[in-house]
């Protein structure tokens, strides 16, 4: 096996903000925790459990791209031959030895390239083949985008790699498949690989598309106009190449009497994790992270503990970074064979009878508790409004107005301006707007999740 500390991986740290302080009887505790990964970026050091590849060893990663092939795809014409260029924009983003392949998804899935269940190893050659492969995708059909996940995971999983990344775009709604199908397909595909999502135009439906990415650890995003596809795909496949470490899992222990009520990501986007949690030995339990490069991300974390008297102090919860050990694979450095990745983080709850002390709010708590609430009076504002309810949609979108401007989210503010009148931004006083263009309201509603880091 290789040496871990040898390997040129990320080097991860784990950095915790809280106020510790409770009132006599106070119970919840509140923390923001900072990943942070550094160093990496050495092509094919990726790694994954239970073996580390060692620089040199080659790339060890696979990538498959899924592209919607559906009649909409056809309305207008330049939308399939924009997705045709983009796809080829990404393939050409490949690292040499990469394992790729191409879908086309329509109600069915069909390999593209390279065809016959295998994944093509990149090079010149293969991607010049695969380019000469997408000139042969037309429009025609429906939608079924689990049929797509699925044969991307079958595809994946045939190669024996590190990294496994999809990427997937679709102009239009999953018509051709029960919701209990493609949720049915998310769950099978979660954890094997991760994915991130597009919706060209604006026929396709935000929450389909949002809830692929959140399912599959990936980015979502609106590219309302067609023309746009090819920059924020090479975007996407930079990004992927970028990853160097798999199947990241916090891991989290908790004391005899404390509850975990929650853990969400709150940088750089709101997600909620508190029901991915699984079991890891007594009073601890993982919560998956995706793969990760050079890269950061903030999560808020909030336990209940045991009430206490003045002067009592405990530790709340132990936080710590691992690779999980797959079934039947060799122990590694944990207790479970995990791989621990060397970052840990203490949160602590510390009873006082200084009232200053007990009710001062953490800045960092503070400020992403505002960007959780911006998310979701967002998407109730938009909801309302598409149920008619336009006193209810002022006052969320107004809160919303008004949590942007407090807390710095100006391109959160911008997508807002194009859905109401701000009136006043200090007290979220707004009119909505009498007519609202289609992509403003999906991007807003896309989009609604993206948070600021707060100054540290």
């Amino acid at each position: 096996m290789a040496n871990f500390a040898k390997s040129n991986v990320p080097r991860f740290s784990v950095d915790v903000y809280q106020n510790e302080y409770l009132p006599e009887g106070g119970r919840e505790v509140n923390a923001i925790v900072t990943v942070t990964a550094t160093g990496g970026g050495t092509v094919g050091s990726a790694v994954a459990a239970p073996h580390l590849h060692a620089p040199g060893e080659g790339p060890s990663a696979a990538v498959v791209l899924m592209v919607d092939c559906s009649g909409s795809m056809d309305c207008p014409p330049a939308k399939m031959r924009n997705a045709r260029d983009a796809t080829a924009a990404a393939v050409d983003a490949l690292r040499d030895g990469v394992r790729f392949a191409v879908v086309g998804g329509t109600h069915g899935a069909k390999e593209v390239y390279p065809g016959a269940g295998r994944l093509a190893v990149a090079d010149a050659a293969t991607r010049e083949q695969a380019k000469r492969a997408l000139r042969t995708l037309s429009a025609g059909g429906g939608t079924a985008i689990g049929t797509w996940l699925k044969l991307a995971d079958r595809l994946l999983a045939s190669a024996d790699v590190a990294i496994r990344h999809g990427i997937l775009l679709t102009d239009g709604r999953n018509e051709h498949e029960s919701p209990e199908d493609l949720k049915a397909a998310l769950q099978g595909c979660a954890g094997r690989f991760t994915c991130d999502a597009r919706g060209v135009g604006t026929d396709w439906e935000v929450k389909e598309v949002t809830a692929i990415a959140s399912g599959l650890l990936g980015s979502a995003d609106i590219v309302a106009d067609p023309a746009g596809l090819a920059d924020d795909f090479t975007r996407m496949m930079e990004t992927a190449m970028g990853k160097e470490v798999a199947d990241v899992v916090l891991r989290l222990w908790t004391p005899l009497g404390a509850t975990v009520k929650f853990v969400k990501q709150v940088a750089p986007t709101v997600e909620d994790m508190t029901g991915r949690r699984t079991g890891a030995g007594p009073r601890a339990g993982d919560y998956p992270l995706g793969s990760w490069g050079d890269e950061s991300r903030d999560y808020h974390v909030c336990v209940e503990v045991p009430a206490a008297d003045v002067g009592q102090e405990m530790l709340a919860a132990r936080l710590s970074l691992v690779v999980p050990r797959p079934s039947g694979a060799s122990a590694g450095s944990g207790a479970d064979g995990a791989h621990e990745l060397g970052a840990q983080g203490l949160v602590r709850a510390v009873w006082t009878d200084d009232v200053a002390a007990s009710t001062s709010i953490n800045p960092q708590v503070a400020h992403y508790t505002g960007q959780a609430e911006l998310a979701h009076v967002i998407q109730q504002g938009l909801d309302l409004r598409k149920a008619g309810d336009f006193d209810g949609a002022t006052s969320k979108l107004g809160r919303a107005v008004q949590l942007a401007g407090v807390s710095g989210n100006a391109d959160t503010a911008k997508l807002l301006a194009k859905v109401v009148d701000v009136v006043d931004a200090a007290t979220g006083t707004v009119r909505l707007k009498a007519r609202v263009e289609e992509a403003d309201e999906m991007t807003l509603e896309t989009r609604s999740t993206k948070t600021v880091r707060v100054k540290k």
